[in-house]
């Protein structure tokens, strides 16, 4: 009796543990099942977040489309059904016959992005079993345009690359459901009771970028690109007191509502924003920062630093290591006239900036290197920023350190070269580089608000404003003239680089540049040209300047400077 009360004690126990286990433990997960086994559930897609210009121009939104879906057990004529399918849908039957008779699943896709239009003649028929729920087709209004900033979306609905890869969390929303009764093999019940959970739509982008500066850089690069047959023409301008990028256009590229998703070495080529995520030798444009070293140090007291009115050797090359290094002008036994530091800026000649990382050494030229942030990402808000490459220092030998005064043995991204530069001539305020200025809902209340972000002071106030001036004398009567308004104070100066392949010079291969702002005194718009393997004239000064000097005309005409 003991051990058969004991065993009735025990299986009781175990029923009842059982029991907890299931209705406590367990509840919750069958209760979920039992939900999903009698209900069925349409999809209620989030709105993506618009993005908008600076001034509220709309450059990405969404068409209100749709997805077909089919419950093959809720179908009462297969082959009418595929037939009505393929026609309005214009899909191949055989295709659309074989979705409903050989998958397993009891709910299959047949298509996404379906106009209004064609849900309402299926709507008209009546078909059993066809169930409908809205998506979105992400649209850009202006086709090709800021095509590598603001990047394009997936079928689903998901950023793939861009402004749209970056800020994908904020920009997607989250999903809602409709949840309908259903009998066991999914027809629907008459009289089923019907729940709703609402989507939250996406958050919309305030970018920084300014139409009307952008479509200014969109028409003078594609201009670049015909007229010099370029490989590849790009533009950046920035407010140098803020890091705000008020355009980026790299072209070639291609239409937005239009992607070449077939092709993904086309695609990858020409939507990679070049002006952040490749890198190239600057040329003579670093000489800015070879400029901004000396003075600087000059005004610290530094005895290895020359004067701003210091006059230099007359003569054309200069030895390091045994090697030669040249002045890019050809003059008669090997001279040319003794020039100061504005003079070397206005002729972008070699041999003077070559005097000057000499004797401010490697460990002084690279700790202004590492000030205006060469070597490093920006920080921008954009995926996929390339870091440039600087030889390390300990590397660095006396050639090395030569060539790197003048542009060559150092690579880096437009990006850097914009944000370094904007820090020479501001006052010397290093500010990261940035593309959005605001997230907002739908219902304009601002979640969050870029402000400007201040890094670190490079040089002076002072030596900012003696660097400036120079500058300005580069576009008033020296290689930047191209670049020159008459009654406005444009200041830049001009690049042309040799492009190597395999290790060696490429001949006949170059990279024009010219980077220039204005106004010079109180700089609001500064603009990077860099023009690839233009065929033909390939000076910065005669290829990159004029272009640079459109779209400041442009700026002034437009905003009525």
């Amino acid at each position: 009796m003991f051990a058969i009360i004991i065993a009735v004690a025990f299986l009781f126990l175990c029923v009842l543990g059982r029991l907890l286990y299931v209705q406590v433990i367990w509840g919750e997960d069958l209760q979920v099942k039992a939900i999903d086994q009698w209900t069925r559930e349409i999809p209620v897609v989030a709105s993506r977040g618009k993005i908008v210009d600076t001034n509220g121009v709309i450059l990405a939104d969404n068409d209100d489309t749709y997805t077909v879906f089919v419950r093959k057990r809720a179908v009462e004529n297969t082959e009418k059904l595929c037939l009505a399918l393929s026609e309005i849908l214009e899909m191949d039957f055989d295709y659309v016959y074989n979705r409903l008779t050989t998958t397993v699943s009891s709910e299959v896709t047949i298509k996404k992005q379906v106009s209004k239009e064609k849900i309402s003649r299926l709507l008209d028929g009546g078909y059993s079993g066809v169930y409908y729920s809205r998506d979105n087709s992400r649209t850009y209004p202006y086709n090709e345009f800021l095509t590598s900033v603001l990047g394009f979306t997936s079928t689903d609905g998901k950023g793939q690359s861009g402004l749209e890869l970056y800020y994908d969390k904020y920009l997607s929303g989250i999903d809602g459901e409709i949840l309908y009764e259903t009998d066991i093999v999914g027809v629907e019940i008459d009289g089923g009771k019907a729940s709703y959970k609402p989507a939250t739509n996406g958050l919309n982008l305030k970018l920084t970028i300014d139409y009307d500066v952008q479509q200014l850089c969109e028409s003078a690069m594609g201009q670049a690109m015909e007229i010099h047959s370029a490989k590849s023409a790009q533009m950046i301008v920035i407010d140098p007191k803020s890091g705000a990028i008020r355009a980026l256009c790299t072209k070639p590229s291609f239409n937005l509502n239009d992607i070449p998703r077939d092709d993904l070495n086309a695609l990858n080529s020409l939507g990679r924003n070049g002006i952040v995520c490749n890198i190239y030798e600057p040329g003579s444009t670093f000489k800015i920062l070879t400029a901004a070293a000396n003075i600087e140090e000059y005004l610290q007291g530094n005895k290895k630093a020359y004067s701003p009115s210091h006059v230099y050797s007359s003569s054309r090359y200069r030895y390091i290591d045994g090697q030669k290094v040249k002045c890019w002008s050809d003059h008669k036994n090997g001279k040319h006239a003794a020039l100061t530091l504005q003079g070397g800026l206005n002729n972008s000649c070699n041999p003077i900036f070559v005097d000057i990382a000499m004797s401010l050494g490697k460990d002084t030229m690279y700790k202004y290197i590492n000030l205006f942030n060469y070597g490093a990402v920006t920080g921008v808000d954009f995926a996929g920023e390339a870091q440039g490459m600087v030889l390390p220092v300990s590397a660095v030998q006396n050639v090395d350190l030569a060539r790197i005064a003048f542009g060559q043995t150092i690579a880096c991204t437009g990006l850097q070269l914009a944000a370094a530069t904007s820090a020479a001539i501001n006052g010397g305020n290093y500010y990261t580089p940035h593309l959005v200025e605001e997230i907002y809902t739908e219902d304009g209340l601002v979640v969050e608000k870029m402000q400007p972000k201040l890094k670190n002071k490079v040089i002076s106030e002072k030596a900012s404003k003696i660097l400036s001036e120079m500058l300005e004398q580069v576009v008033a009567e020296g290689s930047g003239k191209q670049a020159y308004i008459e009654g406005y104070r444009v200041a830049g100066k001009t690049g042309t680089a040799q492009k190597y392949e395999n290790g060696v010079i490429a001949h006949g291969k170059y990279v024009a540049s010219f980077i220039g702002y204005f106004p010079a005194n109180d700089p609001k718009y500064l603009a990077l040209v860099i023009i690839d393997e233009p065929v033909g004239q390939y000076y910065g000064s005669l290829v990159a300047a004029p272009y640079a000097k459109q779209v400041f005309q442009g700026i002034i005409d437009i905003k009525g400077l």
